[in-house]
């Protein structure tokens, strides 16, 4: 888990920008003072290992474009569904991809989706069969410096629930992505109650606002929504979280939402009257 921590360190993720390329997300990054980029896809590469910027031919300029411009990449977030028996073996090897991949650009953290790939609580997952695969995964990552995070997403919005399945996970390979949005929205939590359930392998956050809309919801920008933000990073901050605010605007997959200079600019003044 990530805690000790004093100040705090804002990131924002490439989902909000998939026109970008990776020389603009940088530069946007340090000019409106933030600390990290979470990369989920670099233009029409969704698979970072894919993306250009990340092959090994281009990966020592990468690193020395972060750290001339003093940026970390606190978390890479895959696609990797490893609730899936049926693609087991392909997804195993885009697992491993994503943590050497991690390794050597020194990020701690990948992602990896436990449950449908849909933020909503849909489905069923076979929880015996997402513990001894996460168990046998996150050894992998472990062996690399790298933890796998399973996020409250889907299924898995139900904090309480995927508490109990870290805790029969048990290991230091394996820890908590907290959307901040999921919980709150899907399964009507407080801040307080996600928080107390995940505390012990919570290492990464994303940040997120809406409104409903009807039987749904639909994002709007930080503050501008019901979601209880001050009130999650509030509750952080006194537990003494270390780790990275990153905000996920997921205008690659809602091109009708707002564009990503914008977002980016508010969320990182939002976040600086916290």
């Amino acid at each position: 888990m990530q805690y000790g921590g004093t100040d705090m360190k804002i990131s924002f993720s490439t989902l909000g920008c998939p026109r970008w390329s990776f020389r603009e997300i940088t530069s946007t990054a340090v000019d409106l003072g933030y600390q990290g980029i979470e990369i989920r896809g670099i233009g029409k590469d969704i698979s970072v290992p894919s993306a250009p910027d990340f092959l090994d031919a281009n990966l020592p300029a990468t690193l020395a474009e972060l750290k001339r411009m003093n940026l970390a990449i606190p978390c890479l977030d895959s696609d990797c569904c490893i609730h899936l028996r049926e693609t087991e073996k392909m997804v195993d090897a885009e697992v491993e991809a994503y943590v050497l991949l991690a390794e050597k650009l020194g990020s701690p953290y990948v992602r990896v989706m436990a449950t449908a790939p849909v933020p909503q609580p849909v489905g069923t997952v076979d929880e015996g069969y997402v513990r001894d695969r996460a168990v046998r995964l996150g050894a992998l990552a472990k062996a690399h410096g790298v933890r796998l995070l399973i996020e409250t997403h889907g299924v898995w919005s139900d904090s309480e629930k995927l508490a109990r399945l870290l805790s029969l996970i048990g290991s230091d390979g394996v820890g908590a992505l907290w959307d901040v949005h999921h919980p709150y929205r899907f399964m009507g939590e407080s801040p307080k109650t996600t928080l107390e359930n995940l505390k012990p392998w919570l290492c990464h956050t994303h940040m997120k606002d809406s409104l409903k809309s009807g039987e749904s919801y639909r994002y709007v920008l930080p503050g501008f929504g019901d979601v209880p933000l001050a009130e999650a990073v509030h509750a952080l901050r006194e537990a003494g979280f270390g780790g990275y605010y990153s905000l996920e605007w997921v205008k690659r997959w809602d091109t009708t939402l707002e564009e990503p200079g914008i977002v980016f600019a508010h969320f990182a003044n939002f976040m600086r009257t916290l």
